[in-house]
C-alpha cells in the first residue's frame, strides 16, 4: 500500500492501484443515500456520517462524537475498508465530511485521502450500481 497526501485531484485518484471509494455526503438533515443513489463514483461504497462515523448523538457528547473503536473497526470491515487499500473520500461540501472518515483512518495509519473538488470534480460519468464490498 502506497503513503497517500491527504487530498488528491482527479487524475491522481485514477492512477491509484484498486481503492476504496467512499462517498461521504451528508447534510443536516442526515446521510444523502437518495444522492448516492442518484449517482456515485464508478464503486463507491455509501459511508453514513452519523451510524459509521460516529457513535450516538447525547447532549453530553454533541451531535456527532467520536465513535467506539470496536464499532469503528466493524463499519469499516462491512464497507470493505479492511487495511490492505487505500481509501479515498468525497462529499459535495468542500471535503468537510469526507474528512472526519480520512482523520479517522490516518489517525489509525491506515492510508486515506480526500478528493479534491468532491464529486464535483470527478471528470466521468457517474454510477447507480451499488458495489458489494
Amino acid at each position: 500500500m502506497t503513503d497517500l497526501p491527504p487530498i488528491l485531484s482527479a487524475a491522481e485518484l485514477e492512477r491509484l492501484d484498486d481503492p476504496v471509494i467512499a462517498d461521504v455526503r451528508w447534510t443536516l438533515a442526515g446521510p444523502k443515500r437518495d444522492a448516492y443513489g442518484a449517482g456515485h463514483l464508478p464503486g463507491a461504497v455509501f459511508v453514513d456520517l452519523d451510524t459509521a462515523l460516529s457513535a450516538p448523538a447525547s447532549p453530553e457528547r454533541g451531535r456527532h462524537p467520536l465513535p467506539d473503536p470496536l464499532e469503528f473497526a466493524a463499519a469499516m470491515g462491512r464497507l470493505g475498508i479492511d487495511g490492505t487499500r487505500p481509501v479515498v473520500a468525497y462529499d459535495d461540501e468542500g471535503g468537510v465530511h469526507a474528512a472526519r472518515l480520512v482523520w479517522l483512518l490516518r489517525a489509525l495509519g491506515h492510508p486515506a485521502a480526500v478528493l479534491d473538488g468532491g464529486i464535483g470534480a470527478w471528470p466521468g460519468p457517474l454510477s447507480t450500481d451499488a458495489p458489494a464490498p
